[in-house]
């Protein structure tokens, strides 16, 4: 699980061998076999024996801002794995192993979209038609992208245009299929426009921190990417993954907006330029992101949670990445 402090002034510590958190007048205390890794959200206060101990314990601090961006992390100074991983993802770059990583990612990215979109049709008989030609279209951006060939430095342009396109007829049927007062008209970020892009945006910040910490563990360097190039303090690799990962926020997001308890509209913060989740919208997403990775699907002839997939993952990548 993650533990959340969500709230401002919250204090955390270590007592009894365990997280000893104390938010406004109520206390309580977390195993550390629970706790996979900490986010804080808000102004609180940690102190150094709790940050050793989650050190201890493999556990990252991830501090994120308003829009659920992680700025800053805690954790322990050791690399994953043998540097010989690193060494070869830098190379295989210019490789066709390296093309085919790359194009494959995003390939999958739209796969899981076009599923999404096919199991919402299921239930929605009347919008059938309308949701027919988004996934018409995405299908056609997938062939194109199955059917190109050559190095990553000459496709790479290519193969993102393919799938800036795919995003945008994925979102317009999303946008569809939203009650009318949710309805928006493309991504935004930072800030976002409406409610849809701003739990977005927060719950693949949360998602960003559990990818880079699984590059890190399998080994893998969040900053040489394929698809992203490199920039300046930017964790390419990490866009990169998260790319297969985004469709477990779309589908959680999307179906808090058709649930009972779902999301109003006194769970955002109206800010200049746009809105942004408070404390209650917070709490409601990230409870609700916990719960999608606690799920286990079947996955490539295992059971595992989804959460643990993105770790089997990084391992699976590294592993070939060194022939075994």
């Amino acid at each position: 699980m993650q533990l959340v402090i969500n709230t401002r002034g919250s204090f955390l510590k270590k007592q009894n061998n365990c997280f000893f958190v104390k938010v406004d007048d109520k206390t309580f205390e977390v195993s550390e076999k629970k706790v996979d890794s900490i986010l804080i959200t808000t102004s609180a206060t940690i102190t150094t024996d709790a940050i050793k101990f989650a050190v201890e314990n493999n556990i990252d601090i991830v501090f994120l801002d308003n829009f659920g961006d992680p700025f800053g992390r805690v954790w322990h100074s050791k690399l994953g794995s043998t540097t010989y991983i690193r060494r070869r993802q830098l190379e295989i770059s210019d490789e066709p192993e390296g093309f085919r990583l790359a194009k494959g990612w995003i390939e999958q990215k739209i796969d899981s979209q076009i599923l999404f979109l096919k199991d919402l049709k299921k239930n929605r008989p009347d919008q059938k038609d309308e949701l027919d030609d988004y996934i018409s279209g995405m299908e056609d951006m997938k062939s194109q992208l199955e059917a190109l060939e050559g190095k990553l430095d000459e496709m790479r342009g290519k193969i993102m245009g393919l799938e800036g396109m795919a995003s945008r007829h994925y979102f317009e049927a999303l946008s569809f299929l939203l009650p009318d007062r949710w309805k928006f008209n493309g991504r935004s970020r930072n800030p976002a426009k409406d409610g849809f892009n701003c739990l977005l945006n927060y719950g693949y910040g949360v998602l960003y921190s559990k990818v880079e910490k699984a590059c890190i563990i399998a080994g893998l360097d969040p900053y040489v990417g394929f698809n992203h190039t490199d920039d300046y303090n930017k964790k390419s690799f990490v866009f990169d993954l998260i790319e297969m990962y985004r469709i477990h926020i779309d589908r959680t997001v999307f179906n808090l907006f058709f649930k009972k308890t779902g999301f109003r509209q006194l769970f955002f913060d109206e800010i200049p330029n746009g809105m942004t989740l408070n404390k209650e919208g917070k709490a409601v997403l990230i409870q609700a992101v916990n719960e999608t990775f606690d799920k286990e699907i079947s996955y490539r002839g295992r059971n595992i949670k989804i959460g643990n997939t993105i770790q089997f993952d990084c391992h699976r990548i590294a592993n070939n990445l060194i022939g075994k």
